[in-house]
């Protein structure tokens, strides 16, 4: 008896090593810079990003690793994407409704600045000899907003980004990384869309 369990238990194994073989042979390691994502609803429209979470891991971040002056993905692997469920308003501009990447240019003094791209591409579709190529980019540019950089008290490992209500009507933006945070303001139309819609009955 005993060794009929033996037997049973032996072919178990086997038979569940042979089954998951290739689900084992397709195992990777975590990525080093994760996917994060973080949405909020601000009056009528839902804000939400999409970007990877890199690390610190004892790096010069700004300045060095992302050079000053130099447009960079807002993140890591992919393109950084906010999108808006309706109409918003950035730096005085109308933006539509959709998907938009973010990069930033970083400055060793003074604003730093966001660069929003109308197709949503990659920072990759605009790379030349190794650079970002900024008349290309310029080409898909939606809007371009100054920020003034925040230091930070303590350093923030991993990049994240984060979405405040503010008062309802205006959301703030912030992307917070190493010892810097820096902000931009949506501006969601709520008093425009109310006024439209009271027009419309």
């Amino acid at each position: 008896m005993k060794k009929m369990r033996l037997f049973i238990a032996a072919f178990a194994v086997i038979f569940f090593f042979a089954n998951n073989e290739n689900s084992f042979a397709q195992i990777q390691a975590p990525a080093p810079s994760p996917a994060a994502t973080v949405s909020q609803v601000v009056g009528f429209t839902k804000i939400s990003l999409d970007y990877s979470s890199p690390a610190v891991k004892g790096r010069k971040v700004f300045g060095e690793m992302e050079k000053y002056g130099t447009p960079w993905r807002a993140g890591a692997n992919a393109a950084t994407i906010i999108e808006f469920s309706t109409s918003v308003n950035i730096g005085g501009t109308n933006l539509r409704p959709g998907k938009y990447s973010i990069f930033i240019t970083p400055n060793e003094s003074g604003d730093w600045t966001f660069h929003f791209n109308s197709k949503g591409n990659t920072v990759f579709a605009y790379m030349k000899d190794g650079k970002i190529d900024m008349d290309a980019l310029s080409k898909d540019l939606a809007v371009s907003v100054n920020a003034t950089p925040e230091m930070l008290d303590k350093t923030k490992e991993r990049l994240q980004y984060y979405i405040s209500a503010e008062d309802n009507k205006v959301a703030k933006v912030s992307m917070a990384w190493e010892n810097v945070k820096v902000s931009f303001m949506v501006d969601t139309q709520v008093d425009q869309k109310m006024d439209a819609f009271k027009a419309a009955f």
